[in-house]
């Protein structure tokens, strides 16, 4: 599975959550190469990108934390996960969804029964998932996984699980799975990215793209970074700086960054 190009895949999540149907000719017109989706927010016109020749990589996300959060349940031992799983399933195998993330709730129901839940994903469906290691599956489980999937993401990173002092390890976890042939996943793995070549993921994905809607951010690529080119006025909405306009060009920034690290 390993491929030996060195280039590293961005890429870009949440597209769902910002392009209505009505605005997808922007998604059309600027061609986003990776997109990740969560299940709980993925539209149906996303997914049909997805199949065009225009979009080279798919992943989708369980949503599982997503919706757990929804529910405003004190006990996430009381939600169905046999149940969502199946839902998942029914997903993945409607859409033909290649790439998807297991229900990594390890905190919440024990990896004992995330493993369940992992075995009868991938019976569902018939193909192997993405499992996403977390640091109290330990050394050994992550060397397991390598061992015997094509691809492992590393979870943790958003939530600092894994902290920024720790960083410096991704390079034995990357090796390892490498050794194994096996590709490997930062997920929400966003360092400047001048410096993301440096622990060299196969793929990772961002949500910073997002700046032109959250923070009326404009951005641009140079080289192998993106840096702020202008930020909003202090004291000023965001909808006073055109953030619609600013997200359409943070897009386009984004996808030649993901071309850039395609090259590099």
């Amino acid at each position: 599975m390993w491929r030996k190009d060195k280039y590293i895949r961005i890429y870009l999540a949440s597209l769902s959550t910002i392009f209505s149907e009505k605005n997808m000719k922007y998604v059309y017109k600027y061609k986003p190469l990776y997109i990740l989706e969560s299940i709980f927010y993925v539209k149906e016109y996303i997914i049909k990108y997805k199949n065009s020749s225009d979009c080279k990589g798919f992943m989708l996300d369980s949503g599982a934390f997503t919706f757990m959060g929804s529910k405003k349940t004190k006990n996430a031992n009381n939600i169905d996960w046999k149940g969502y799983t199946q839902r998942y399933i029914d997903y993945i195998n409607h859409f033909k969804i290649e790439l998807f993330f297991e229900i990594d709730i390890d905190n919440v129901i024990g990896y004992n029964n995330v493993k369940l839940l992992r075995k009868t994903l991938e019976q569902g469906t018939n193909k192997k998932c993405i499992p996403v290691w977390h640091k109290a599956r330990g050394k050994e489980e992550f060397i397991y996984l390598c061992k015997n999937y094509d691809y492992i993401a590393i979870g943790g990173i958003v939530s600092n699980e894994i902290k920024r002092t720790e960083w410096k390890y991704f390079k034995w976890f990357i090796n390892t799975a490498h050794e194994n042939n096996c590709m490997i996943h930062g997920l929400g793995f966003t360092p400047k990215q001048d410096k993301l070549k440096l622990y060299n993921f196969d793929s990772v994905d961002s949500t910073n793209w997002l700046a032109g809607q959250r923070y009326a951010r404009m951005e641009k690529t140079i080289g192998n970074a993106i840096y702020c080119v202008k930020s909003r006025t202090k004291n000023k909405r965001v909808k006073d700086h055109g953030y619609k306009l600013a997200q359409q060009h943070n897009l386009q920034e984004w996808i030649k960054f993901q071309k850039y690290m395609e090259k590099i």
